[in-house]
């Protein structure tokens, strides 16, 4: 039961900063998933998967994850870029 660890990223329909400071553990899948025989739709008997932790510090995070045994691996945020573009540039 490996779990990995990451700062939540900021949706495309977002255009605040809410609830993109905080830090999600996440269990990673222990079983593959299939595809259901009578519905189609996928899904597994790993219930550990449906579970999100969120934490204010990458450093709790970690220390829940120690504190109960759990190896987790801290996914780095990745930078962030603007894209500086006027209206005008639309017309070029």
């Amino acid at each position: 039961m490996s779990a990995r660890i990451f700062q939540r990223p900021k949706s495309a329909m977002q255009s605040g900063k809410a609830r993109i400071s905080e830090w999600v553990l996440e269990f990673e899948q222990s079983e593959a998933r299939r595809p259901d025989p009578l519905m189609g739709w996928t899904g597994s008997g790993d219930t550990q998967a449906q579970v999100q932790l969120t934490f204010p510090s990458k450093e709790e995070a970690q220390a829940y994850a120690a504190q109960y045994g759990i190896p987790a691996r801290v996914m780095a945020t990745p930078p962030k870029r603007l894209k500086l573009q006027a209206y005008a540039d639309n017309f070029r």
